[in-house]
């Protein structure tokens, strides 16, 4: 079973306007949560932050047309806020959701402070599936 990381992501939280953190491994499984976040929410978002990562890398072309185009990060607004999601790691990425006020800055620097500090802790290595017999 993989380590609950939940508790190193409060820090985030302390940027103005910050509401949740969530990190997820690549295929969508929740790694950890801040307190505010509801596990099933958690759960969800987790999925659709994976398919969003995986959507934002396939229009890297669009772009521009530098190879190889590296994905950095996603950011989604709604008119009552924003979600954020960086790398976090191999394998592992962080989504933030904050207030429409935010100061985006702020934000993503805090996220990549907390991604740096964190390190190998955040790595997420692919699930391995047992051939059925």
């Amino acid at each position: 079973m993989t380590q609950d990381l939940s508790w190193m992501l409060e820090d985030v939280l302390n940027v103005p306007g910050a509401r949740h953190a969530i990190l997820l491994s690549a295929d969508g499984l929740r790694r950890g949560k801040t307190e505010n976040v509801s596990p099933d929410l958690a759960d969800t978002v987790s999925a659709a932050m994976s398919a969003l990562q995986s959507l934002s890398r396939t229009t890297a072309e669009f772009a521009g047309p530098e190879q190889p185009a590296q994905w950095r990060q996603t950011v989604v607004e709604f008119s009552h806020g924003w979600v954020f999601l960086i790398a976090a790691g191999e394998g592992a990425y962080l989504a933030v959701s904050a207030a429409a006020d935010v100061d985006m800055g702020d934000i993503t620097f805090r996220m990549q402070q907390l991604v740096q500090r964190l390190g190998r802790e955040l790595t997420s290595p692919p699930r391995e599936i047992a051939d059925e017999k």
